[in-house]
Order: structure tokens, then sequence, then C-alpha cells
């Protein structure tokens, strides 16, 4: 056998191309224009129906649904015309539908315009009232959402605003200074005052790794506490000469003013809101604290790797969500129930945010929006119960049922044949 060299190997042969003209720039036509553009609005169209946003929206569309449901089941009307249905159903019907666009109507007329209003003023006060109520949710659920943000759960509103509003109630009725200094004293107390009480539950996290959702929990019943018990004692909160566990009525220099005139109930609360709502995008967004609390929200084990300082983070996280729902508390001691601080000024609104950051996707903006939101629905309900005698109740079910199809976004989207990102 010869062994083959490569002097033995057969040479390759190649074939004698034929030179290529030079292309041409290819002349844009009117079908290669419309490409590219399909192919935008494809993939706007896919970034819309797989996102989060949307599924948001069909919740309180689901939730509004289901609403309607109940508003029939509790109407007498309905419920006379079922009895004789197969006799003449479009009686019934007819009562279903003035149950629902009644209802819906009235919280329209409630929250937004009122076009039965005599005046301009009793026309348009619907909307300032919804902008009222939508203050306080706005600033807790901003704080709420941050936290969520960099992976935690902070339920602790409660109590983050009831020491906000404590502390901004004992400035006002204890101090006696000037507007100029004793408005903006009693605001920066009553942050500050809820940013350490977050603290708290964030310093614990850092340290022991205690669970922030047992600990925010537990600290609702002791701000609760210690709140009631400075409302009991004349030495800190209670008002001369009362027995009641309620402090002095706010001073005119602690008051936040009027945005519209005497005439409205719009106050500077919902001014703060929005600035608010600024700032908080603007840290998320633009810097790099932000950046830190969005890294380790993905995934605290490589921010940890990144160099990222995660009890840092969590506790940072706490204070400035601690300070964002205090001023929830500062809101309404300062702006919407001026005649004295109580152990119930929060209203229930710390446990509502956590609703509003859910629906609002923990993005600024959403929770804004959602803020307005529920403002219509606490707004609108009680026109919506006078008018049409409609239990206020079913507000209290909407909003439960938003929750409910928030937690569960699969379940939207297999109602509303949604695709999903992976498809």
């Amino acid at each position: 056998m010869s062994e083959k060299g490569p002097e033995n190997q057969p040479a390759e042969t190649t074939e004698p191309t034929e030179p290529t003209e030079p292309t041409e720039p290819v002349k844009a036509s009117s079908d290669t224009d419309r490409v590219p553009e399909a192919s935008r609005w494809h993939v706007a169209m896919r970034e819309i129906t797989t996102g989060n946003a949307l599924v948001a929206v069909l919740s309180v569309v689901l939730a509004m649904f289901f609403g309607s449901l109940m508003i029939l089941f509790t109407d007498e009307d309905v419920r006379y015309g079922l009895s004789y249905f197969f006799a003449r159903p479009s009686d019934t019907f007819f009562y279903a539908w003035e149950a629902i666009s009644g209802a819906y109507v009235s919280l329209w007329r409630g929250s937004v315009y009122n076009d039965l209003g005599g005046t301009f003023v009793q026309q348009i006060k619907p909307i300032t009232e919804t902008l009222k109520f939508a203050a306080p949710l706005t600033l807790a659920g901003l704080g709420i959402g941050l936290t969520f943000r960099a992976g935690l759960f902070n339920i602790g509103g409660r109590g983050q605003m009831l020491l906000g509003g404590a502390a901004a109630a004992f400035v006002a009725v204890k101090l006696d200074l000037p507007m100029i200094v004793h408005l903006p004293l009693a605001i920066l107390v009553g942050a500050l005052a809820a940013a350490l009480w977050g603290g708290i539950a964030g310093i614990l996290k850092a340290l022991t790794g205690a669970h922030e959702v047992i600990v925010t929990i537990m600290l609702n019943y002791v701000g609760y506490y210690l709140v009631f018990y400075a409302l009991t004692r004349k030495s800190l909160l209670q008002a001369p000469g009362s027995g009641n566990p309620k402090s002095a009525p706010m001073p005119e220099s602690a008051v936040l003013p009027d945005l519209l005139g005497p005439q409205f109930n719009l106050h500077a609360g919902f001014l703060l809101a929005v600035l608010a709502t600024i700032l908080v995008w603007w840290i998320l967004n633009r810097s790099s604290l932000g950046y830190r609390f969005r890294a380790v929200g993905e995934n605290p084990s490589a921010a940890r790797a990144a160099g990222i300082n995660v009890g840092v983070a969590y506790f940072s996280a706490f204070l400035i969500s601690g300070a964002l729902v205090g001023l929830a508390g500062v809101n309404q001691v300062l702006g919407s129930v001026t005649d004295g601080a109580t152990s119930g000024l929060d209203a229930g609104i710390g446990f509502d945010a956590i609703t509003v950051a859910l629906l609002g996707r923990s993005r600024p903006f959403g929770i804004l929006a959602a803020g307005i939101l529920f403002g219509a629905f606490k707004s609108g309900g009680f026109f919506m119960q006078a008018s049409e005698g409609i239990p206020v109740d079913i507000v209290l079910v909407i909003q439960s049922l938003i929750v409910l199809f928030l937690a569960a976004p699969p379940l939207v989207r297999a109602i509303f044949r949604l695709p999903t990102k992976e498809a």
C-alpha cells in the first residue's frame, strides 16, 4: 500500500464562477414599507395582549361584571320580574337593565360628574371628592408598591399611617408656629416617624431574616395601641378637658390648604400625592438606589453576587416605604379630618393600599391611576347607595374581586383567551 501524501491527493477543482453584476440598491416600494409597519403593530399588539397592564384592566372589567350580577340579585324589581319570567321575560330584562345602568350611572354621578347638579360647583364636586379620597390611597400605595419592587411584602400600612398621623398631630397641636414653618414641620415629622416605624421591619429583615409579613402584622397592633395610649394622655395627644381618646382640632397653621377654594373638600394632599408619584418614579427608574431595589427584588442572590448589600437595600426600602405610607396618615390628620386625630385615622386605607399597589402593578403612575379609580369607588359608592338604594358593600365586593383576579392572571388570560408571553 502506498501512502498518500499531499502531493498524491486529488486537487480540488473549482469551477470558475461568472462575474456577478453589482447589486443595485433596493428601491423602497409600498409593499416593503408596509412590512416594517405591520411588524411594529404586531409587536405592539403582542406587548399589549401579553402585558400585565391589560390583565389589570380586564380584572377591573371582570370584577364589575360580577358586581353587576350581585346588583341584580339584590334588586327587588329584578326578583319580582323573575317570579313571572316565563310569562313575560321582557320585564325581567327591563328591570335588570334599569338596576345595572342606574347603579353605574349613579356611581359616575357620585365620582366624576353630576349632571343633575343645580350649579357648576355641584356638578364638578364629585371629581374633587374622588381626588380627595385618591390622595391617601396613592401615597400609601406608593409605599407598598416600592417594597413590592424590592421583593418585600409590607402589610404594615395601618401601623405606619397611625404613627405618621399621630406624630404630625402632636407637632400640630403642641407647637405654635407660623404656617410657613408649622405645616412643613408637621409633615416632615409625620413622615419621619412612620419611616422609623417601617424601618423596624426593615432592620429585622436585614439582620435576622425575620419574615416581613409577620413583623409588619405585629407592628400594626403595636402601633395601634401606642397611638391609643397617646390619645388617652393629656400630656401627649388627648384634648384638654376631654375624656375621649381624641386629640384637639388641628390649628389653621398646620392644615393643608384648599386647592380650589372652601366650596370643595379637595386640599393640597392630592398635590402631595402627585409629587410623591414623580419622586418614586425617579427613585425607581433614574437612581442607583432604585436599581438596587429592582435588582434585589428580581433575584437577591444575583444582586448579592454583583456586590449589592441586600440587607441595606431591604432597610432602605422599608424606610422610604414607611415615610410614604406615613404621608397618607399625615394627609388624613392635616387635610381630610382636621377636627382631631383618633385611633381610627387610617380608615382602612393601610389595607386598601395593598390592592391599589397590586392594581397599579407597583408602577408609580399605575398606582396613581389605581388610587384615582379606588377614590372614585369610595366617592361614588355612597351616592349609589343614597340614590339607588344599592348597598355600599357592593363596592367593597368589587374591590375584593379585583384583588382576586389580580392574584390569578392565568385565569384572566384563560377567560379572555389572551396569549401568554411564552406563546
